[in-house]
């Protein structure tokens, strides 16, 4: 219980309402649903490296937004 508090304690709340609410969908559901959020949030933590990586380089250079989007448009968002 002590764990489940130092968990909770750090989340949003619309985190919290999330989890709860998949907290009562089926097994087989709440395994999907894991699953794409584990996805994601190793997709984020990736982009995160990569932003880090370019930032400390010391070969920062303009970012264009509208290419950077039409690229990943092109590659189904990944």
């Amino acid at each position: 219980y002590g764990i489940t508090m130092w968990y909770t304690a750090s989340m949003t709340e619309i985190l919290k309402e999330a989890l709860e609410e998949v907290s009562m969908l089926p097994e087989k559901d709440q395994e999907n649903i894991g699953r794409g959020l584990l996805s994601h949030i190793e997709k984020l933590q990736k982009l995160r490296i990569e932003i880090d990586t370019g930032l400390n380089s010391g070969e920062a250079k303009e970012f264009d937004i509208e290419a950077f989007i039409q690229k990943k448009a092109q590659h189904g968002g990944r």
